[in-house]
Parts: C-alpha cells; sequence; structure tokens
C-alpha cells in the first residue's frame, strides 16, 4: 500500500493567497474526493501536485520519502486527468490509443475495455462528452502510476458514461489512490472513502453532505 501525504501547501497570485493551510492524505485502494467554490484553489492544487504548477511552499512525503511535485511527470507517481481534453479532434480512437501506449497488450486492454469498442472507429472530435471523458478516463486509469488525480470527471456527462465510470473508478481503486473534484458533488460522495473541502485557502475533513453545508458549500438541508 503506497500512502502520499500532503503536509503543506502554499500558493499565492499577486496579494489574493489562494491555498495557505492545506493537509491531506492518500493511500492506494482509496477514492478522495476534493470540494470547493469556484476559484477556490481545486484546479491549482492538482496542477501542483502533478506538477505543472509550482506552489510558493510545498511539503509532501510519498511513502515516507520526499515527494518533489516538479519530479512528478517524470517518475510516473501522480497521473493527471485535466478538465480540458487531451484528445486530438482530428484523429480516431483506435489511432490515438497507440500514441500514448506502443505496446500492443496496453493498447489491447483499451480498445477492449466496457464501453470504448463500439466507439474505435470514431474521430475524437465526434465523441460525446461522456464517451470522451471516459476514454481519457481509461487511457489515463491504465498507466501505472500508483495515484490519479481526476479534475471534473462527471461534468456534464450524460448517465450512462457517468455509470461507467463509477464502475470503472472502483475498478481502479483496488490498485491506485484517487483524488477527485467535481462541482457534481452527489457522484463523487457515491463514489469516494473520505472527502475533504477548500474555503478560505485551508482544507477541512468532510464526514457527510452536513459537513458541505455547514461550510456554505451546499444550502441549509
Amino acid at each position: 500500500m503506497a500512502k502520499l501525504v500532503i503536509e503543506t501547501v502554499t500558493k499565492s497570485f499577486g496579494k489574493k493567497q489562494l491555498l495557505k493551510d492545506i493537509f491531506f492524505e492518500c493511500f492506494t485502494g482509496e477514492i478522495i474526493g476534493a470540494f470547493g467554490r469556484n476559484g477556490c484553489g481545486k484546479s491549482t492544487l492538482l496542477k501542483i501536485l502533478f506538477g505543472t504548477e509550482t506552489a510558493d511552499n510545498f511539503s509532501g512525503t510519498l511513502d515516507g520519502n520526499t515527494f518533489i511535485p516538479k519530479n512528478n511527470i517524470a517518475d510516473g507517481h501522480i497521473a493527471y486527468l485535466p478538465q480540458d481534453t487531451f484528445l486530438p479532434k482530428s484523429v480516431k480512437v483506435r489511432d490515438i490509443v497507440p500514441l500514448y501506449f506502443p505496446e500492443p497488450e496496453q493498447q489491447d486492454k483499451i480498445l477492449y475495455s466496457e464501453g470504448i469498442g463500439k466507439i474505435t472507429n470514431t474521430r475524437a472530435g465526434n465523441l460525446s462528452l461522456g464517451e470522451a471523458r471516459y476514454l481519457e478516463l481509461v487511457m489515463i486509469g491504465n498507466l501505472d502510476h500508483p495515484f490519479m488525480m481526476l479534475d471534473e470527471p462527471f461534468s456534464m456527462i450524460e448517465p450512462l458514461y457517468k455509470e461507467l465510470i463509477k464502475e470503472f473508478l472502483q475498478q481502479l481503486r483496488l490498485t491506485k489512490g484517487i483524488i477527485a473534484t467535481d462541482h457534481y458533488y452527489a457522484d463523487i460522495l457515491e463514489v469516494t472513502n473520505r472527502n475533504i473541502l477548500l474555503k478560505d485557502g485551508i482544507s477541512h475533513p468532510v464526514v457527510d453532505r452536513s459537513d458541505l453545508a455547514k461550510h456554505g458549500y451546499l444550502p441549509p438541508s
């Protein structure tokens, strides 16, 4: 079981301190949900952990060793599904997969995954939002990284693919630690083991919906 511990993250943009007191742990075998209003720093936090955004101050460990985000991409510790698609629109699905997975065995595992076979001859630009998002998730999920982060995996997705995504996440959880953020909070709560909420630059533990309401993320019930 791998263990990722985020001890300190601070980040400012000009005079605005976006992140100032962030702490959480993630183990392989669990899914952590990260909630927060627009502009609270969720996406920035994920980019910092992935290594494409620089923190003002950062401290964390991976299996007891110092975790250095700027080395993450090369070291292959944390995979990342961003909000924006990375699929080349003019290329067919069957030709996209080999661009990222050179081994035939890897390609077959993805192309024969549930829900993928029927779209292999479709160009990425012609996929529905759900089809594209699910394909991206299957590709990211088949990387060897022990941890992965998902930025809005359920946003604007049709119900059929929401269910496929939820099922796939439960499979991935057997071998990976997953951090997911999305405003579709009910979908996130359905698949997570633990949750946090970012508010005023601080991470707060979340047990259930009442905690989300207490911190002003949801209206009082």
